[in-house]
């Protein structure tokens, strides 16, 4: 291992988490990280005093540019778009913070909100070190993550469920939907309860987020009548992005679904279906 690698390796994992939290997707951010290693080992390290805050630094920039790229595409993305899982089959080793909800918040954020909220109250840097990374006045960036910090409070549920219990519940959710029983069904939903599905034009999906327990409900009353709806024995139990959910092998491949669990019931349901957000499961 070249000396460059050995300084690399043990941010690796941190770097990764930035870029995800940043761009919502896996590839992208593996690709963003292996960027910021070819740049680590050209660059003249022995002037480096912090190579995690050197690092952290490459990444957002490369993020921000990323991102300033992608603008478009994200404009002209079909229906409602949704960050790229990341499944566990046991246990939630992944933090909570990686959850679907929160990730779907960030991405309403501005890249530069996003990227001060996560550099300053993620990963822990001085407020005077995020204005160096982003270019801007120390002023400016508390600004910025305050008004990010604002709308991910929002986001999070006040009485955040035990693992135990947030399973059961959504156990409990897809019993109901595959047996058909309604009633059933309704009582474990939240009043204000959400159903996204991401099909990006490549998978049947519904094109806008479906708001409220009837809503849901009377959706759910009609898809159960097609034949393609999967069976029960076509769920399998998994942890994604630190949420209980499934992986759910139909006809047309593997998709998720992730249950958010908020005072006791279903407040969020999160459905990947975009075969390009699912290659990583194949």
């Amino acid at each position: 291992m070249t000396d460059a690698a050995r300084d690399f390796e043990p941010h690796r994992a941190d770097l990764v988490q930035v870029a995800y939290r940043m761009l919502g997707s896996v590839a992208e951010a593996e690709d963003i990280v292996q960027d910021a290693f070819l740049r680590w080992n050209g660059a003249a390290r022995e002037g480096v005093e912090s190579p995690r805050a050197f690092l952290i630094r490459t990444v957002t920039r490369l993020c921000l540019d990323r991102l300033n790229s992608a603008r478009a595409r994200r404009e002209e993305y079909v229906g409602t778009w949704l960050p790229e899982p990341l499944v566990e089959q046991e246990g939630t080793g992944l933090a909570h913070d990686l959850s679907l909800a929160l990730l779907v918040t960030l991405q309403r954020l501005s890249p530069l909100e996003r990227a001060a909220f996560l550099l300053h109250d993620v990963f822990d840097m001085g407020f005077a070190d995020v204005a160096g990374v982003l270019e801007r006045s120390e002023a400016a960036v508390r600004q910025l993550a305050a008004r990010a910090r604002g709308h991910v409070r929002e986001a999070r549920p006040r009485f955040r469920a035990s693992d135990e219990e947030a399973r059961r519940l959504a156990d409990a959710f897809q019993a109901a939907l595959t047996s058909g029983d309604l009633g059933t069904l309704s009582k474990l939903l939240a009043e204000d309860a959400v159903f996204y599905a991401d099909g990006g034009g490549k998978r049947a999906a519904v094109l806008q987020p479906i708001e409220g327990r009837a809503a849901i409900v009377g959706f759910f009353e009609k898809v159960l009548k097609s034949p393609a709806f999967p069976p029960a024995s076509a769920y399998q139990p998994a942890w994604i992005n630190g949420m209980p959910g499934f992986l759910v092998h139909g006809p047309d491949g593997v998709e998720t679904v992730a249950i958010e669990i908020g005072d006791g019931l279903v407040v969020g349901i999160y459905a990947v279906r975009n075969p390009d957000k699912l290659r990583h499961l194949s």
